[in-house]
C-alpha cells in the first residue's frame, strides 16, 4: 500500500472529485445484529405444560417405596445401556432442583416451574434431589414416592435412577429427560 507522500495531486484532486460531498459514517450509530433465539413452536410448550400439570394433579398408588428402595426406571424402547450409563454419572448434570423438606403442594410447584426452564433451555440430564423421608411423618419418602408415581405416569422421562452415593444416594434421583 503506498504511503500518503507518495499519491499525485492529480490522483487526490480525482479521487475528491469522485467522493464530492460524501461524509463519513459515525462509528456510534452502528447496531448491531441482535443474537437469534432458537425458534420453540408454541404448541409443543403447551403440550408440555399440559402434561406437567396432569403429572402433578394425577394421584395414585403404585407400590410405596420404603427409605433407602432405590429407584430404575426406563420408558418402552430405551435400551438397557442409557440406564446403565446414567445410573454410572456418565451423563452430564445439567441442571438440579433441591425438593427435600418440601410439602407435596410446594414440591409440584417448583417441579412444574423446574420441568418448564428445562424445556426453554434443553436440558436433557438433571438431578433432583427429594429426601430419603428421615423428617417426614412415619418415616415414609412421601415425596419420592410421589415423583416416581409422577415420572412414571407421563412421557417426560426417558429413564431415570437413584443418584450415586456422592451425589445423595436414594434421596436424590438421576432423569433423563426425553428430547423434544
Amino acid at each position: 500500500m503506498k504511503k500518503s507522500s507518495d499519491i499525485s495531486d492529480e490522483d487526490s484532486a480525482l479521487f475528491r472529485k469522485s467522493v464530492g460531498d460524501a461524509m463519513p459514517l459515525k462509528q456510534d450509530s452502528f447496531i448491531a445484529d441482535k443474537p437469534r433465539l432458537k425458534p420453540h413452536p408454541a404448541k409443543t410448550e403447551a403440550d408440555n405444560l399440559s402434561v406437567i400439570k396432569e403429572m402433578c394433579t394425577a394421584d395414585f398408588n403404585s407400590g410405596l417405596l420404603e427409605i433407602g428402595d432405590e429407584l430404575l426406571y426406563t420408558s418402552s424402547g430405551v435400551q438397557n445401556n442409557i440406564l446403565k450409563k446414567l445410573r454410572r454419572g456418565h451423563y452430564k448434570i445439567e441442571a438440579e432442583l433441591d425438593l427435600h423438606g418440601m410439602v407435596v403442594d410446594s414440591a409440584k410447584i417448583a417441579l412444574i416451574d423446574f420441568f418448564k426452564e428445562c424445556s426453554t433451555h434443553s436440558r436433557r440430564c438433571v438431578k433432583i434431589i427429594h429426601g430419603k423421608g428421615l423428617g417426614s411423618i412415619n418415616k415414609q419418602p412421601i415425596l419420592k414416592n410421589k415423583l416416581n408415581q409422577w415420572l412414571q405416569k407421563t412421557d417426560i422421562a426417558q429413564a431415570f435412577c437413584s443418584a450415586r452415593p456422592a451425589d445423595g444416594g436414594t434421596g436424590a434421583i438421576y432423569l433423563l429427560l426425553r428430547r423434544k
